[in-house]
């Protein structure tokens, strides 16, 4: 595998499976953020039992509960059940053998202002420094969502750099919809990037359609791989696997060097 993965879910386990064998690439699985599987124990176990029964590649990753997460809440009830769904991904992460599992910051740029953003910060931090120590064979990487800059992300990350199983992911395309030159993203983030998430949009709305049918620009994307982000995973963040192919086709044949494994 040459650092690139594709969305897995169970119900089209064969088709991830046979484009995981064919472009030697590895997956993200994305059965575990749904609520209503973290609240169903059989479903839950069906599912795991699924994935150990088929195997995953190495390296793969798991994107882990995201849906109304909010760590940071006022709401003593609200922030124990977000907190409550962190530790259930890390426990099914522990399960199936992942390498990594991605949360969210989850803050809401309607509501930044200093003391908003610090509460975020301090309570974020407590919050995934506990699961870092409690699960250090497994990396955490936290992924900007709503963020309209990387102040949070490189202000939690001052702090949890300092673990060997933290880092960040920045998802690009959420990046490119922001108002901010994707430029000042990478070079806030470069210190503690780890994963990258990509797909294309229109930039102004996250839209996941596949690589070279939106407005991003890929030349400027194959430029920071191979300056900056060398060294981290890469998501193909489509679901269908129709649109994965498309996706991994279009990186090799129009970035020489950038997805280096030829489909059998």
């Amino acid at each position: 595998m040459d650092g690139f993965l594709i969305v897995s879910k169970v119900d089209r386990l064969e088709e991830y499976k046979q484009i995981a064998d064919r472009y030697h690439v590895g997956f993200e699985l994305n059965d575990f953020y749904d609520p209503k599987v973290l609240d169903d124990e059989a479903e839950q176990e069906r599912i795991i039992q699924q994935y150990l029964q088929a195997g995953i590649p190495d390296d793969s990753t798991m994107h882990g509960a995201f849906f109304d997460i909010v760590v940071f809440s006022h709401d003593d009830k609200i922030a124990e059940i977000s907190r409550m769904r962190l530790r259930q991904s890390m426990e099914i992460a522990k399960r199936i053998g992942v390498k990594a599992v991605i949360f969210h910051t989850n803050a809401n740029p309607m509501l930044a202002g200093e003391i908003y953003d610090n509460n975020v910060i301090e309570k974020t931090t407590n919050c995934l420094e506990e699961l870092l120590l409690d699960y250090p064979d497994i990396n955490i990487y936290l992924e900007n969502m709503f963020d309209a800059t990387p102040r949070i992300l490189v202000n939690i990350s001052k702090r949890l750099s300092k673990y060997p199983n933290y880092g960040i992911c920045l998802d690009y395309a959420h990046a490119a919809i922001s108002r901010l030159p994707m430029g000042d993203w990478v070079e806030a983030l470069a210190p503690y990037l780890s994963h990258i998430h990509i797909n294309d949009n229109d930039l102004k709305v996250d839209l996941h359609m596949p690589l070279g049918s939106g407005s991003i620009n890929w030349n400027q994307f194959a430029k920071y791989y191979r300056t900056t982000f060398d060294g981290c995973t890469v998501l193909i963040e489509t679901t269908n696997p129709e649109d994965q192919i498309q996706s991994l086709n279009y990186l090799r044949d129009n970035f020489v060097g950038l997805f280096r494994n030829e489909p059998r």
